[in-house]
């Protein structure tokens, strides 16, 4: 598969949160400003590259040959958390604004399920390690236009009228709805 082809599958028609519904609580989390959710987005990618290639490793030269299968789920887990604690050490002493502006959702990237879901997608897809890095950069980069699009999206929405029982969660569902049948839409355009 061409170099191309691969991002625009990963970043538009496999978004990995608008078609495979995965990384739902930082998108609407820390979507409410740009600033943030360029720093979430950030992070993430750093955290899913990092993560992607650690879990190849572990998984072609640990959990395969000593038939350990079993055990994927939990040893991505371990090296998601660690790799965030590392993150979030490095961010705090070198980035301290952006490190208080994540504030709780940076921790919380060790619970996305999107990271952890594309260590285990890179796996069951059998990609060697050249394509594991492409496939997390890619699904990285969906994640931060995903989030991108409903940061300006809510900023907006800020200055419109928005009737009062819409207004936060509701109106931010009601649009990322909107965002993945438009997501959705694509597939059947390039597949």
């Amino acid at each position: 598969m061409e170099l191309l082809e691969f991002f625009i599958l990963a970043i538009f028609v496999n978004n990995i949160i608008l078609t495979q519904y995965l990384g739902l609580c930082p998108f609407l989390g820390t979507s409410k400003e740009k600033g943030v959710a360029f720093g979430m987005s950030g992070a993430v990618i750093v955290v899913m590259l990092i993560v992607a290639i650690v879990t190849w490793c572990l998984q072609k030269y640990l959990l395969t040959p000593y038939e350990l299968d079993y055990l994927q789920t939990i040893f991505f887990i371990v090296v998601i958390a660690s790799v965030v604690q590392l993150l979030e050490l490095f961010l705090r002493k070198v980035i301290p604004p952006l490190y208080k502006s994540l504030g709780i959702f940076l921790p919380l990237i060790t619970t996305n399920c999107a990271v952890l879901g594309v260590a285990i997608s890179a796996q069951r897809k059998e990609y060697d390690l050249e394509t594991t890095i492409y496939f997390a950069i890619g699904m990285g980069l969906g994640f931060a236009l995903a989030l991108a699009l409903m940061s300006g999206l809510r900023e907006r929405l800020r200055i419109a009228h928005v009737p009062r029982s819409l207004e936060g969660t509701p109106v931010a569902l009601l649009i990322g709805g909107i965002m993945a049948l438009s997501f959705l839409a694509l597939k059947g355009v390039v597949l």
